[in-house]
């Protein structure tokens, strides 16, 4: 038993070997200095490029499964309100992706955001407070 338990050990090596040597020859997209930077900020100093990839790696499949789940957000909303108007044909089938579905997206990993309300639309937008009286 010690002994098979021991070959598990050594292909174990082997794999992790070779997964980290793959790290450092994959191009991921978020880059090295970046994934420093904010572990530098963080109080985390690591002379080890592997570790930084490894943590490059993990936080771009967090991106990528925060940005699928918003997708399906985006896609259910949509489809709510094409069933509301099913009288009129959307010629426009893009999605539109808004800050309500990334953030009901990221509430499902615990990370809640609280996004400012955009005033844009108010008529005194952008006007001086004096003139407002007026």
């Amino acid at each position: 038993m010690n002994q098979n338990q021991g070959g598990n050990d050594a292909r174990h090596d082997d794999d992790s070997a070779l997964t980290f040597s793959l790290l450092l020859l994959t191009t991921l997209l978020i880059p090295d200095e970046l994934v420093e930077h904010y572990l530098g900020k963080s109080g985390f100093q690591c002379p080890d490029v592997r570790l930084i990839r490894l943590v490059a790696v993990a936080t771009q499949k967090f991106v990528a499964e925060v940005a699928g789940d918003a997708l399906q957000q985006c896609k259910a909303r949509q489809s709510a309100v094409v069933k509301d108007k099913r009288d009129k044909q959307q010629k426009d089938k893009r999605l539109i992706l808004s800050m309500e579905d990334l953030s009901k997206a990221l509430r499902e990993y615990g990370v809640n955001v609280k996004h400012q309300e955009d005033f844009a639309d108010n008529p005194s937008t952008g006007i001086d407070p004096a003139s407002r009286d007026e």
